[in-house]
């Protein structure tokens, strides 16, 4: 079956940064697109980056040139690489694929960042 198990997290400095892994299995990794989401309490949950199976990238505005998702297929694991945070990044972060609509979620990795 489909897991998603995301690490990484933690708590940091405002200007600190955080590499975010998610090992990915029960499915065929290489060809999925998968998106990094957050949501913060009281808020929705949010998608921050994407990244196609052609490894193509896009983020949401907030995020631009601050964060960096990337994949590795051989060992079906994406990455969000975090620099820059700032208070407002503070969110459970989790991995999946648009594929999936709304299943699968993982248990999330919680970033903290403070001020």
């Amino acid at each position: 079956q489909v897991q998603l198990v995301e690490s990484g997290g933690g708590l940091v400095q405002a200007g600190g940064s955080l590499r975010l892994s998610c090992a990915a299995s029960g499915f065929n990794f290489s060809i999925n697109a998968m998106n990094w989401y957050r949501q913060a309490p009281g808020k929705q949950r949010e998608v921050v980056a994407s990244i196609s199976s052609s490894s193509r990238t896009n983020y949401a505005d907030s995020v631009k040139d601050r964060f960096a998702i990337s994949r590795d297929n051989a060992k079906k694991t994406v990455y969000l690489q975090m620099n820059s945070l700032k208070p407002e990044d503070t969110a459970v972060y989790y991995c999946n694929s648009p594929a999936f609509g709304n299943n699968y979620w993982g248990q999330g990795t919680q970033v903290t960042v403070s001020s």
